[in-house]
């Protein structure tokens, strides 16, 4: 049998991509997040919060979406108002993309109170013999004037309970640009987590590879740590934890991941400490 050059390739491709579509290859870590549509609005204005998702086969480098959740399944997604309350937006997301993989989350809400706000996510669900658990967070503040946002409501360092947590320990909407530090706390379990790693990403900057000491640092003995942005942009604050002593009779190991996403202004007087 005489086999020509262009049956031999077609044939191997054939055989690659039937292995491609039958071997379970290890799903890809895929983070979650928050976005708001402002992070000052006047009460009674529309705020639209964003649920977000990135596929970071690069090991978490970027600040990139890439496809959506398929369903809002195991997931929540919450504003706590300046009291405490909670309103749930997740039965009124709607799904932004044309197509399965496009687009992202959304929900609209309200603000009936002056102070700051907070949009919160978990989701916990299974990929193949992984469980992931997943929070998010971002700030808001809805004030009377804008010239005078007010600085009283929840304080942003209350602790939402989730299993991995970023909490700011400096204002999340006020005062803050460039040379203008923020400080953060990572908790686990209510727990402070200590020399562990968290990246500031801003949009639109790949992270070196390995530790890139520019945008990442190390937590403390209680947890903390801080960074100083250089200019105004939205920046991701992530962190993960790899649990693989964590088991159960559906899953091998738990991944943790947190996020907290800020709005960095390059200029706003009127949010000047």
């Amino acid at each position: 049998m005489t086999f020509h050059h262009g049956s031999v390739v077609m044939c191997v491709r054939g055989v690659l991509f039937g292995l491609a579509i039958s071997i379970p290859w290890p799903a890809v870590a895929h983070d979650t997040w928050v976005e708001v549509s402002s992070r000052l609005v006047h009460v009674g204005d529309v705020v639209h919060a964003e649920l977000f998702l990135g596929n970071h086969g690069n090991d978490h480098r970027d600040f990139k979406v890439a496809g959506k959740l398929a369903s809002l399944d195991g997931a929540t997604l919450v504003v706590i108002g300046p009291d405490g309350r909670q309103t749930d937006l997740a039965p009124d997301a709607i799904d932004t993309g044309f197509a399965p993989k496009e687009g992202f989350w959304a929900a609209r809400f309200v603000p009936s109170a002056p102070g700051l706000h907070c949009a919160s996510h978990t989701r916990v669900g299974n990929h193949g013999r992984k469980r992931g658990i997943k929070s998010g967070k971002t700030y808001f503040v809805a004030a009377e004037s804008l010239d005078a946002p007010p600085a009283g409501g929840q304080s942003h360092g209350v602790t939402l309970g989730h299993a991995l947590e970023i909490v700011p320990e400096t204002h999340p909407a006020i005062g803050n640009g460039p040379g203008k530090k923020i400080a953060v706390r990572l908790l686990h379990q209510g727990q402070p987590l200590a020399d562990h790693r968290v990246s500031f990403i801003p949009r639109g900057t790949v992270l070196a590879e390995g530790f890139d000491s520019a945008y990442e640092r190390r937590t403390d003995a209680d947890g903390r740590c801080s960074y100083e942005p250089r200019e105004g942009n939205l920046i991701l604050v992530v962190a993960h934890l790899e649990a693989p002593d964590e088991q159960g009779p559906e899953f091998d190991r738990t991944v943790y991941s947190a996020t907290l996403v800020l709005d960095v202004p390059q200029r706003c007087p009127c949010c000047e400490e």
